[in-house]
Parts: structure tokens; sequence; C-alpha cells
């Protein structure tokens, strides 16, 4: 099982847990296990149709055969990489942050177990795909991520969370975020291949140039003005 016990819910009750976790989320941005709520509560046809990509990708049937897990017990390697791979470069993505691989919230409501690692793997590569198209953490950095993840999964949360966060930007974050960032992330979330059919782990150790070429990954561009938070 992924994570914690699974809990069973009817349409009344999801309708209710989803609600109370946008509004929770909305209030307190920082509350990973309500975002995550609000995913699964929301996003069930949205993994369906993700299940029904990898089952097509030879990638994608090999991770819903394998479900292999971003922690730090399957991962750690990548700490030992050459400077030059993808997987070297995720690890010092998380290092220099103090991230770790193991603090995803558990699935909880989602009605099997495929559809529970679909949404778990969607959680855990998150930081992948921050590393891979190099954008930072910050507010103007996650949105610009959930762009791209509406566009690869059609998540409602994802474009849920975009309209929150753009919400609380500052009117300079505003105006970075939709001359630069947006259409950027747009264009980027269309351009790459279908990521959740990726089995990024099979790849730490290839060239990270080498792995965004063959993903057809487009790194974020440069604000004009570095400074905006």
């Amino acid at each position: 099982m992924i994570g914690g016990g699974r809990i069973q819910l009817n349409g009344w009750q999801q309708a209710a847990v989803a609600v109370g976790s946008a509004v929770g989320a909305l209030l307190d941005p920082r509350r990973a296990d309500l975002i995550a709520a609000l995913g699964e509560t929301t996003g069930k046809h949205a993994f369906e149709r993700v299940v029904e990509r990898m089952k097509k990708s030879p990638e994608g049937r090999a991770l819903l055969l394998e479900r292999p897990r971003v922690i730090s017990a399957q991962v750690g390697h990548a700490w030992d990489l050459p400077a030059n791979t993808f997987g070297a470069a995720y690890a010092s993505f998380m290092g220099s942050r103090n991230f770790s691989p193991d603090d995803r919230p558990p699935v909880r409501f989602m009605e099997t177990e495929e559809l529970a690692y679909v949404a778990m793997r969607a959680r855990e590569v998150h930081d992948f795909w921050h590393t891979l198209f190099g954008l930072p953490t910050n507010l103007i950095g996650e949105s610009a991520l959930k762009v791209i993840e509406f566009e690869q999964m059609y998540l409602p949360m994802c474009l849920m969370s975009v309209v929150g966060g753009t919400a609380r930007f500052t009117e300079k974050q505003r105006k970075s975020f939709f001359q630069h960032y947006f259409p950027w992330a747009v264009r980027a979330g269309l351009q790459s291949t279908d990521l959740m059919c990726v089995y990024y782990e099979k790849h730490f150790h290839e060239d990270l140039e080498d792995v965004r070429r063959k993903w057809g990954i487009t790194p974020a561009p440069a604000a004009p003005n570095q400074d905006v938070p």
C-alpha cells in the first residue's frame, strides 16, 4: 500500500473533503496534506487517464509493474553520481534546500492500489520536474510548475493552485509571472514528452542536458529582474 491506510469516500464526502481542503490550502498554502487531499478528491478521472497513457508506454508499463518509490532508500545513490548527471542535479536541488524525498504525505483517497500509486508517483516526481525545468521553489517557481503539471496531467488541483498562487503575488511578481514564466510554462508543458511515463531513476546516470533534449524539456527563462522573490 502507498503510505497510510486509504479511506473510502462517497460522492458527498469527497465533495466535502475537496471543499474543505481547498479552503484550508488557500488559507495556508504550506499545508501539503491539504493540497494532497485536494488533488486526490478532485483528480480521479485525470489520474485514470494518466494510467491509460502509462499502459501504452514501455517505461510507463515498467513503472506500473515495478512501482518504484522516490524515497531515500531508492534514490540515495544520486548523491554519488558525477556532477554533470541528472541524478547529481536532483541531489544538488534537494540538498541545497534541505529537502528530503521522504517528506511527501501518503495517498489516502484513491479507490485502487494502481490509482494510489500513480497519485503518489505524481507527487514524488515533482522535485525531478523542478530540477529538469530549472525552476526555483519560490511562489513564482511553484506556480509555473503547476502550469506544466496541469498541461501534463489536467489535474484540477493544479489549476486551482495557479489561481491561488497568483492571487498572493505582489504586483511585481504578477508582472514577472505573466510576462515571462506563464507563456513559457504553457509551451514547456505541451512540448515535453509525457513526463508521467518516464522512469527517471533509470536515467540518473545520464547527462542532464542530454535528458532534457531527449524529453523535449526547455528550462525556465531567466526573468529580466532577478530579485523578484
